[in-house]
């Protein structure tokens, strides 16, 4: 077996110590896969397996003493050894440097709780090796490449599931209890699907999402990333936009702030040939705190693939901007809806999270979406109320629900009180209660087919001219507001289960 030189377990008081020996670990072991990938691809007959490990982190705690119990993450649920596997330091290292202080913060001041960090037994699949431009498969014939499989390990789904986010995670006696949501071999897969799915890659993306089920919308965002980056910044303006510092289009191309200098790598992107199947666009600031936004196209699928994939970026917040159909006489085309609650007809996780588990609103994002609303639209009082409406979406699998017989869903989403439909909010909102990732809600209505308006082409282009850039701006705003606030009030404790894993 080929394996890089062992690099014993140790034990930190120091955050910053323990990040910088993960990063070690890390770095001898994906390059240890690289080198033998070489050799191996120039043609050499290496002598025998090759194997290197992601690096771990432990905690271990003998105490039933709470941390406090105002907070909603950064602590472990009670006493026992507690570890998870570690990827791409380069990546996560703010945010595991963060997740490693709130560790010893809150459990080794009275514990003398350390950090330990080694080598684990969890193989790296060599995919997850590859950098970012590596492309090795037409440099192969057939069966070089599947001479691969008897050197290399190859991903292992079993070592990947969501058995920790689900809650149907158990572990043997005297196995470790988790410290995250996702191990690293889940974490790595999740990062090859979003350059996959979205045509960007992960590094680009920002801590505030924003899905969509429309191209205008992302149209809309392309005009407005382009318009930001040819202003010159004014340090006198204490506006968000002054703070944008790039943005970047399917393809990794990187358009610069004008004044801001270019950076390594940015001349590697290119336009792809064809648009990916949900193409990101990242409005970039330099603390990760800008905008992603995601064409997610029509239907609950999408939705859910893109989400499971996202959440293990560990984003602040992500909301849904997108058109539905009024299900009120008295709502107007044009006219938005602020869900604070969802019926889960799209099916797409009913394995996952069950249809019994309530999906609560989250205070901080309905207040930003309905104060981003009235400062955008300059409405207030009865005037908002008029082109607002608060209530129940209802999302569903089938875009032709109206043409069922004898009007079954028509009277089910009567009984639900549900004020208007789609296909994708229920199932953005869900995952992001699955993942533990704060979700919201704000579309527009755009038909009404319960009442004869059904969309109809110049109808449909005359509304999207009038609202899609408003209805944008609104989101835009709802985050400025959300980032504003500060995040720690975002990660809410109700998103959070009885023996929760204690990085956020």
């Amino acid at each position: 077996m080929l394996t890089p030189h062992f690099i014993a377990p140790a034990r930190f008081d120091d955050p910053a110590a323990a990040l910088d020996q993960l990063r070690l670990i890390y770095d001898s072991s994906i390059n240890h896969l690289r080198e033998c990938l070489q050799r191996f691809v120039g043609g050499e007959n290496l002598p025998g397996r090759v194997r290197a490990y992601y690096p771990f982190v432990r905690i271990h705690t003998a105490t039933v003493a709470r941390a406090h119990s105002r907070l909603s993450y950064g602590f472990v649920a009670g006493p026992g050894t507690f570890e998870t596997t570690i990827t791409r330091p380069d990546l996560f290292g703010n945010y595991y440097l963060e997740q490693l202080r709130l560790l010893l913060e809150n459990h080794g001041r009275n514990q003398s709780v350390q950090l330990e960090v080694g080598t684990s037994s969890q193989p790296i699949p060599i995919h997850f090796s590859f950098a970012e431009h590596d492309h090795i498969e037409g440099s192969m014939s057939v069966e070089r490449r599947q001479a691969m499989r008897d050197l290399f390990d190859l991903p292992d789904l079993g070592a990947m599931d969501d058995g920790i986010a689900n809650g149907t995670c158990e572990r043997r006696p005297g196995e470790a209890q988790p410290l995250s949501l996702f191990t690293a071999p889940r974490v790595d897969y999740s990062l090859q699907r979003l350059r996959h799915y979205t045509g960007t890659a992960p590094e680009h993306f920002q801590n505030f999402v924003l899905f969509t089920n429309y191209q205008f919308y992302i149209d809309e965002f392309i005009r407005l990333g382009h318009e930001i980056m040819n202003r010159v910044p004014d340090p006198q303006t204490p506006e968000d936009e002054d703070h944008y510092i790039a943005f970047v289009e399917p393809g990794n191309l990187v358009t610069r702030r004008v004044g801001q200098s270019v950076q390594p790598g940015d001349d590697m992107g290119a336009a792809p040939p064809r648009m990916p199947q949900m193409p990101g666009y990242h409005l970039i600031r330099a603390d990760g705190s800008g905008i992603t936004m995601v064409n997610i196209g029509v239907g609950p699928a999408n939705a859910k693939t893109i989400t499971d994939h996202i959440a293990v970026l560990r984003p602040h917040a992500w909301l849904m901007l997108g058109h539905c159909a009024g299900l009120r006489n008295t709502q107007q085309l044009g006219d938005y809806v602020l869900a604070h609650g969802y019926v889960r007809e799209d099916h797409v996780l009913d394995e996952d999270l069950p249809l019994w588990v309530p999906i609560p609103p989250l205070a901080e994002v309905q207040v930003a979406l309905e104060a981003a609303v009235a400062e955008v639209t300059q409405l207030t009082g009865y005037d908002l109320k008029r082109i607002m409406r608060t209530g129940t979406v209802a999302s569903t699998d089938n875009r032709n629900w109206e043409l069922l017989p004898q009007r079954t869903p028509e009277r089910r989403f009567s009984q639900s009180r549900a004020i208007a439909l789609d296909m994708e909010s229920a199932t953005i909102a869900a995952n992001g209660f699955r993942f533990r990732v704060p979700y919201g809600t704000l579309l527009c209505v755009s038909d009404k087919p319960l009442h004869g308006e059904i969309k109809l082409p110049g109808m449909a282009n005359h509304f999207y001219r009038e609202r899609v850039d408003q209805h944008l701006r609104i989101g835009i705003r709802a985050v400025e507001l959300l980032r504003r606030e500060g995040v720690d009030k975002l990660h809410s404790r109700k998103l959070r289960s009885f023996a929760e894993v204690a990085f956020q």
